[in-house]
């Protein structure tokens, strides 16, 4: 079988200066691909600027042989966005691939997070999501080709303590996905969405002696596929966590129609209503908004023809 690569092809990975994101841009860069390695270098928080570790990643590339640029542009602003896919295509011509891996953390409960705290984070992993599809989407669709990787995060499936802005924008970064699945897909154009775990930075402050091996070098491959052109998904959220890789799915019961409801019958009908034993599953990709109020609609048909 033979090897995957990325030859003449471009990648943009943001926060590719240390922990997955390197791992990611190390690996499609030892497969053939055209590198801009973008990281502020900043601290966890997200506060300072350093080229160094961005440039690190640039370095490792080159001396094995790799062609790779660095970027410290920040994904926060939408000059920082323009900043980073301008330097794909002046350095190299084009932009084939987006991996949007950049984050920051700022913890802090319901109760006593800031206003700041929480714009911050959202403007890395959210808004900083949309600019940099903002800004290479069209260029993409002009070229009939592009693959999109966005971050999510366990925690933007389920939540988790203390990390609410953390939570929302990953969250947000899935509907991002879905659409630019959805208007990419007659333009070549494939996003998915990765959900990745592994022990790096990020992960400061958390006791981890207990955890299995959970190294970048188990996501990235999973990420690696997601931006090849041989991907043959788009709108779809893959797992990779602990050697574990999974599709993950929004699900519905099938639900109770009724001509009419009280507050009365929504409890009386609980049950059924959260019966999750046949589930639906409406994927983004053909049609999943659509399929979705159709099946709604055809309950209500049902239950109209059998008056």
């Amino acid at each position: 079988m033979s090897e995957l690569r990325f030859d003449d092809r471009v990648a943009v990975v943001t926060g590719a200066g240390r922990g997955l994101g390197c791992a990611y841009a190390r690996l499609l860069a030892e497969r053939g691909a055209k590198v801009v390695v973008n990281d502020v270098g900043g601290s966890l928080a997200g506060h300072g600027v350093d080229a160094g570790p961005a440039e690190q990643v640039v370095d490792a590339i080159r001396a094995a042989g790799g062609e790779a640029v660095a970027c410290t542009a920040s994904v926060a602003t939408r000059d920082g966005a323009e900043a980073i896919v301008q330097t794909a295509i002046e350095r190299y011509g084009r932009i084939d691939i987006l991996i949007h891996n950049a984050g920051n953390v700022r913890r802090g409960t319901l109760k006593e997070m800031s206003y700041d705290d929480f714009d911050a984070v959202l403007d890395v992993h959210l808004r900083g999501a949309f600019s940099v599809v903002r800004q290479s989407f069209p260029v993409m669709c002009a070229a009939g080709y592009g693959r999109i990787v966005l971050t999510s995060s366990i925690g933007g499936l389920y939540g988790n303590h203390g990390v609410a802005n953390y939570a929302a924008a990953k969250a947000g970064i899935i509907g991002l996905s879905a659409v630019a699945a959805l208007e990419g897909a007659a333009e070549g154009v494939k996003s998915n969405v990765i959900v990745p775990a592994a022990v790096t930075r990020m992960a400061e402050g958390i006791d981890t002696s207990a955890y299995p091996p959970m190294g970048p070098e188990l996501v990235a491959p999973v990420v690696g596929w997601l931006a090849h052109e041989s991907c043959s998904v788009s709108g779809e959220m893959f797992i990779a966590l602990a050697g574990r890789v999974a599709r993950a799915v929004f699900a519905e019961s099938p639900g109770v129609h009724r001509p009419s409801w009280t507050v009365d019958d929504v409890g009386e009908h609980l049950d059924s209503i959260r019966n999750i034993e046949a589930p639906l599953v409406f994927p983004v990709l053909p049609d999943g908004h659509n399929d979705h109020i159709r099946y709604s609609f055809g309950m209500a048909a049902q239950q109209a023809h059998h008056a």
